[in-house]
């Protein structure tokens, strides 16, 4: 009973030491008699036990490393603290296993170096600016050395950049001055415009004025004209009438009768104004003169 017990036990000791499970995006190890032998992949290995084991175990998934909060100094001798979080992968298990001791602190102090060294060649208000450029030449300096350690970088980002109290309240001041600077300007760009606009608005007021003012002046100079016009030719009608009439039989007589008319009406409004002096022709015969007269020129214009 005893030996089968321990026969059993023996039995549970080599297969817990043949048999292996390696979990998926995991990496395992071996070393045979304190030699590398190879790495295990994820599903069911057999070793050889007590000869074979597993010495290492690496996860492959993307790691994020929170690297430790430092001062770095800028090229304008400006203090930063600074922090940030560093992404890396294990792609290399036999690498990371004996490339390195612990390629983990490694790595963050790698991360440190190299981020003191990048914001050093920097001013304070590029590191602001810049962050994403920061953030990719760190990756690059990392990732160079950690080939022989069998790890990925993937990034780096900077989680908090922190001033001094007084580079603060002076930053704040330069921002308050800025943006106090800005409305001024904008200010004295809406008066600006204001006055264009107005100058604008009078300017095409007059325009509209004049014009309006010519095109009253056209109207007015072409209704004259036309009024004129159509008197010429009223009168005209009215000469073409009396032409005519005269040319009909008994014209002259009329005419001569209206000429008299005239006359006679011509004494008779002189001699009722009150401070008009009338001088009546002594020969009466002047007036039949004058009607003769008038009747000659009448006939050598038909």
């Amino acid at each position: 009973m005893e030996l089968a017990i321990v026969l059993f036990v023996i039995a549970v000791i080599f297969v817990t030491q043949s048999v292996k499970v390696v979990p998926q995006q995991h990496a395992w190890v071996v070393e045979r008699l304190g030699k590398y032998n190879g790495t295990l992949t994820p599903g069911l290995s057999f070793l050889m036990p007590f000869i074979d084991k597993v010495a290492y175990k690496h996860v492959l998934k993307e790691i994020p490393l929170d690297i430790p909060s430092q001062v770095c100094i800028t090229r304008d001798n400006t203090q930063l603290q600074v922090d940030g979080i560093l992404y890396f992968q294990v792609t290399d298990a036999m690498r990371a296993s004996y490339g390195s001791s612990n390629y983990v602190t490694a790595i963050s102090q790698l991360a440190q170096t190299s981020l003191r060294s990048v914001i050093g060649k920097l001013e304070l208000d590029k590191t602001f600016e810049e962050r994403d450029i920061i953030n990719a030449q760190v990756v690059q300096a990392i990732d160079e050395a950690a080939l022989n350690w069998g790890v990925k970088v993937l990034r780096y980002e900077i989680k908090d950049l922190t001033p001094p109290k007084e580079i603060l309240h002076a930053m704040q001041q330069q921002i308050t001055a800025e943006r106090e600077k800005r409305a001024l300007i904008a200010a004295s760009e809406g008066r600006r415009q204001e006055q264009i606009n107005i100058a604008t608005g009078e300017r095409e007021a007059f325009i509209a004025r004049s014009e309006g003012e010519k095109q009253a002046v056209i109207n007015k100079a072409q209704g004259e004209a036309a009024s004129i016009l159509a008197v010429a030719q009223a009168n005209a009608q009215a000469i073409e009438q009396v032409a005519a009439a005269i040319r009909q039989p008994g014209g002259e007589m009329a005419v001569q009768l209206k000429v008299a008319e005239k006359a006679v009406d011509a004494y008779s409004k002189l001699a009722s104004e009150a401070s008009t002096t009338l001088v009546v022709p002594s020969n009466m015969t002047e007036v039949s003169t004058l009607i003769s007269s008038a009747m000659k020129m009448i006939q050598s214009q038909k």
